[in-house]
């Protein structure tokens, strides 16, 4: 859920910080006062498109951060975890979203910096905005089966996983099976080209990691008259006639009768004993290394000219010799395919056509589920409509058929959700319904039944009322407060009768700050509840007949909450 979100510099907002709470909250308050501002900054915050005009007049940036409270089962985290964000320890997940005045756009999560699309990916799986002419996936066709497959999640998961193991096979192995059948001529210049770097590469003869040991080498015998110095010096004064090693000898004869006398100094009498014959086997270790120098112009000119030319195959094949060696495994094997052409081509129609078949047997078993799905998922719905004084509403969720069947990660189902409003209408597609109080109530009813299997963690209807009044107002009401038992709603309403069944209720206002217009957010007080929806009831003035009508629907909606009506 969304637990709390602040807006600085955006629109006409100056700064706010709104806590929000678990069940449903309401934004009330007269038009133009900023309620659908905050519903514009949530969704910029998910990966909204952003545009300079978001910034306040005057300043700098636009600044919107939001803190979420997600479970640790969430699907969100195997994504975070895929972007390389680090979960945080008390399973919150924060964003900020930044619009500069230049219209820059810097997006983070938990801290860290990420692009547009990793914002917007992460933002879909935590709010799903719901505005009059914005109904996202349940008004795109394409969505349909993502939606049905939602609902229907535990029944065909297995199914679901046996086909996509055998689609990636399916793929694959077509995709082999179609570059094999490319144009002749073009398949032909490509093994002529395969062949000419194989056979450049094999005359190579590299060896693994070979460029790695060269450097090393060549670096060795370019410095040969400094390390030869160097290191003859440290040996000569480490050992010989008054040297290092002589006069630690001394230290070791003296300490060793000292510690005679007294028994405490035989620890320092072993530690010196350690470093000298340390020291002594150091020494010969440098004077093995001195007499292995090497003063080897033509091996330093052997070694760069095959660096030279090791360095043309890197160029052309990779980055280091081992990449080189393994783009030769890979085009060796593209040789011996290209140059056993039809022996390939018939093996892989023969995989193909197996691969098809139970492809297809598994298709059919998701397909099967998914219908049986799809007819509980109507029957559902048909019941949130008829609830909602929809009865005569008729919706089906439709599988068109198609003469060829065409295999995709999904299965071969084409679905599509179905309407029609008026009995003995035929059944239209969803996004041709026209009456917007008829779009309100068929969404809310989808989104009753969907929003348990959508793993979204907060829900906002920015005025999907917009077109009723009286009993289905009421009933509207009673719907969006049964859909906040299981999730996070917030709505931006004009119906008293939705405010009346809020959890909370936050009241938005234009306010005066240094003689510019801003917006204010007040959590309302119980008697300031009542205030609002006897404003919201009367329009104009608050009467005493109005305060009390307000009262009795306040009242009215505890009891509905209280007994769970939906």
């Amino acid at each position: 859920m969304l637990v709390d979100l602040s807006i600085r510099n955006f629109a006409i907002i100056d700064h706010v910080n709104v806590p929000f709470e678990e069940g449903l909250t309401v934004l009330t308050g007269e038009t133009g006062a900023g309620k659908s501002i905050i519903i514009d900054a949530i969704g910029l915050l998910i990966g909204g498109r952003g545009s300079v005009e978001f910034v306040r007049h005057g300043s700098k940036r636009a600044e919107i951060e939001g803190l979420f409270s997600v479970e640790a089962s969430h699907d969100i985290y195997p994504l975070l975890n895929d972007l390389g964000i680090e979960p945080t320890e008390d399973d919150t997940v924060v964003i900020r979203r930044e619009i500069t005045s230049q219209g820059k756009s810097i997006c983070r999560i938990n801290g860290k910096l990420v692009t547009l699309a990793s914002l917007r990916q992460v933002g879909q799986l935590l709010v799903d905005i719901h505005g009059q002419h914005e109904h996202q996936q349940l008004l795109q066709v394409d969505k349909h089966l993502f939606l049905l497959d939602r609902y229907a999640e535990h029944e065909i998961y297995e199914a679901k996983q046996e086909y996509r193991a055998l689609f990636d096979r399916y793929t694959k192995t077509k995709k082999k099976f179609s570059q094999l059948t490319e144009n002749e001529q073009q398949m032909a210049q490509r093994l002529d080209l395969i062949q000419y770097q194989l056979e450049e590469i094999e005359k190579a003869q590299l060896q693994p990691d070979e460029d790695v040991f060269l450097s090393e080498e060549k670096q060795r015998l370019g410095n040969s008259e400094q390390l030869y110095q160097r290191v003859h010096d440290s040996h000569q004064a480490l050992y010989g006639e008054n040297k290092g090693l002589e006069w630690i000898m001394v230290a070791l004869n003296q300490m060793e009768e000292a510690s005679e006398l007294d028994e405490g100094l035989k620890k320092i009498h072993e530690n010196i004993t350690n470093c000298y014959y340390l020291l002594e086997e150091t020494a010969f270790s440098l004077r093995d290394y001195v007499e292995s120098i090497e003063f080897n112009p033509e091996r330093l000119n052997d070694i760069e000219a095959r660096l030279s030319e090791l360095n043309t195959l890197k160029r052309k094949y990779g980055e280091n010799v081992n990449d080189v060696m393994e783009y030769a495994s890979k085009i060796e094997e593209e040789v011996e395919t290209l140059e056993n052409k039809e022996e390939h081509l018939q093996k892989w129609a023969e995989e193909l056509e197996a691969i098809q078949k139970d492809l297809s047997v598994e298709a059919k078993h998701v397909s099967k589920l998914r219908k049986q799905e799809a007819s509980k998922l109507t029957d559902e719905i048909q019941r949130q409509l008829k609830e909602l004084y929809m009865e005569k509403t008729k919706f089906e969720v439709t599988f068109h058929d198609r003469l060829e069947k065409v295999f995709t990660k999904d299965g071969y189902d084409h679905v599509e959700f179905m309407v029609a409003t008026n009995q003995g209408e035929p059944l239209k597609p969803l996004v041709k319904v026209a009456s917007g109080g008829e779009i309100s109530r068929i969404i809310l009813a989808l989104k009753t039944i969907l929003a348990g299997h959508e793993g979204v963690t907060s829900l906002i209807f920015d005025e999907v009322d917009t077109g009723v009044s009286g009993r289905v107002a009421q009933a509207i009401a009673q719907k969006i407060h049964h859909i906040s038992a299981g999730s996070q709603v917030l709505c931006i309403t004009h119906l008293p009768q939705v405010a009346a069944m809020a959890d909370t209720h936050l009241f938005i206002a234009k306010g005066e700050k240094e003689g510019r217009v801003t917006t204010e957010v007040t959590p309302l007080t119980e008697r300031q509840k009542v205030e609002e929806v006897g404003r919201m009831i009367s329009g104009v003035e608050m009467t005493d007949l109005t305060r009390k009508h307000a009262e009795e629907l306040l009242v009215q909606a505890e009891e509905m909450k209280s007994t769970n009506i939906s």
